[in-house]
């Protein structure tokens, strides 16, 4: 495959720039007067706050939403969204190179324009930006306020000189990059996902230091637009807390797509040689270097919670963990809460949402919802995708709970064989005993998709027979999700009456 950086294919109007800086940040932007006391005042405005603020306001709350940096956060400016604009891209290319297994005349030669697949990020962002833009958050009646919000007490914060004085406040600030302690990491420079979806050219050679979702996600994004990509993991195993099964089908896929994965290695040191960054590569005793043009840390991230006087506010924290909320999401100030990256240990958008409403629930309308009523889904946007919900078979297992598994591999499900996606499965897990499902796990193409039905079925008390008993059009993938069901009842027939 040929690249090149040219500024061929998509042209963005300036005005598509302008529109994104506005939506996200005003240049001129000044801070509204601020009310004498506000019913809830939202710290944060990514995915968490703004739905926090914005389910707050549309119950008459006076609400103030304070952003230090960017309104959208991690989901429209460096996560979700620019990045699943870039999975789609570079699955386009991964297409176009296997169109001969589907008849096609495919060209000795597959240009890909780097240039014009980052403008396309941008046209997105750009446009996903106006359902959060100032004057959205404005017609909602909202207050938003730019600038540092520091605690002063229990109840007020400082902005910038402004007082915001609250009777519930809402912490929702987030999770910023785990960039380790590599020697000479940051003499090279690097890129995070806050930084990589500005990177002006496609880099020849990339060196990927983690090998869970982040990592796994971007380094076949870059090795489809034509990068030589290696990842480093320091673990035995990538994406370890997928089932082993799952993490082999996509280690597979790797190997197809040329990604070298070196496992139980460390990055020991990092130097630039030249025009190329060195690193120092250690497994066991083995010792080895690798070049290349650019790396990307993905080892994790942790709460953004530095330099806001928690302190004073009286909210107990620490640096890995976050904010300490209990199962209502109130911090030790019961004036305060917290939701999404900032307190919860998974950190996906969808968790950041649906904490936030729980939050604005608990402390505006006086409910008891918990955070172990919810049932909470995932997905590694890779190609194939592994989504899962509920409990794996290890976790049954120390919590002493018995549990069958039905799978269905997709190569025995019609669609996907129609579709040349047949590799992966359906796995769905249940109580012995009983039909309640505790967890599933999918392997494929739209894996993210189908999760949702059988996280659907937990929720609403729905077991397995009853899964069973749902038509799905043919031919679709989610029938497999049926099959394994009907598989399961197969193995388990309910006792005739006597």
């Amino acid at each position: 495959m040929h690249h090149r950086d040219s500024g061929a294919g998509i042209a963005v109007d300036p005005a598509v720039r302008d529109e994104l800086r506005h939506n996200t940040r005003p240049a001129q932007w000044r801070n509204p007067e601020p009310a004498d006391r506000y019913g809830l005042v939202v710290v944060g405005a990514g995915a968490a706050g703004l739905a926090a603020a914005q389910e707050a306001a549309a119950t008459g709350t006076r609400v103030a939403l304070v952003e230090r940096d960017l309104l959208g956060g991690d989901r429209l400016n460096f996560g979700c969204e620019p990045s699943k604009a870039l999975v789609r891209t570079g699955r386009a290319y991964a297409e176009m190179r296997n169109a001969r297994n589907y008849g096609a005349v495919v060209p000795p030669r597959i240009e890909v324009d780097f240039h014009a697949a980052m403008e396309r990020v941008l046209l997105l962002r750009a446009r996903l930006s106006r359902a959060t833009s100032p004057r959205m958050l404005k017609e909602a009646g909202i207050d938003l306020f730019f600038g540092h919000a520091m605690f002063k007490a229990p109840d007020r914060l400082d902005l910038d000189g402004v007082q915001l004085r609250f009777d519930k406040a809402l912490i929702a600030t987030g999770a910023e990059p785990d960039v380790p302690d590599i020697p000479g990491l940051r003499d090279v420079g690097y890129f995070t996902n806050e930084t990589i979806f500005g990177i002006q050219s496609l880099p020849r050679r990339m060196l990927v230091i983690g090998g869970g979702p982040l990592g796994c996600e971007l380094a076949q994004v870059f090795r489809r637009f034509g990068s030589s990509v290696i990842i480093v993991q320091h673990m035995p195993l990538f994406l370890p807390h997928e089932e082993r099964d799952a993490a082999q089908i996509l280690s597979v896929a790797f190997a197809r797509d040329g990604i070298e994965v070196r496992l139980n290695t460390e990055v020991t040191a990092v130097r630039r040689v030249g025009d190329e960054i060195h690193a120092d590569l250690r497994s066991d005793d083995y010792v080895t270097s690798v070049a290349a043009d650019a790396v990307l840390v993905g080892t994790g991230r942790v709460p953004r919670i530095d330099d806001m006087g928690l302190d004073a506010a009286g909210v107990r924290h620490d640096a890995v963990h976050g904010i300490r909320v209990d199962e209502h999401l109130r911090t030790d100030n019961p004036a305060i809460y917290a939701a999404g990256d900032a307190c919860m240990a998974q950190r996906f958008t969808h968790v950041a949402v649906a904490t936030a409403r729980m939050a604005v629930a608990n402390a505006l309308r006086g409910e008891q919802q918990v955070l172990d009523d919810l049932v909470i889904p995932w997905c590694t946007y890779t190609d194939p995708e592994i989504a899962h919900v509920g409990l794996y078979v290890r976790e049954a297992m120390r919590r002493d709970i018995a549990v069958s598994t039905s799978t269905i591999p997709l190569h025995v499900v019609d669609r996907a064989v129609l579709d040349g996606d047949d590799v992966g499965f359906i796995k769905l897990h249940v109580a012995d005993g009983s039909d309640r499902i505790l967890g599933a796990t999918i392997v494929s193409r739209c894996a993210g998709e189908l999760i949702g039905q059988v996280t659907q079925a937990m929720v609403n008390g729905v077991g397995v027979r009853g899964l069973a008993r749902v038509i799905h059009p043919y031919p679709t993938e989610s029938s497999a999700i049926g099959a394994a069901a009907r598989a399961w009842c197969r193995e388990h027939p309910v006792s005739p009456r006597k």
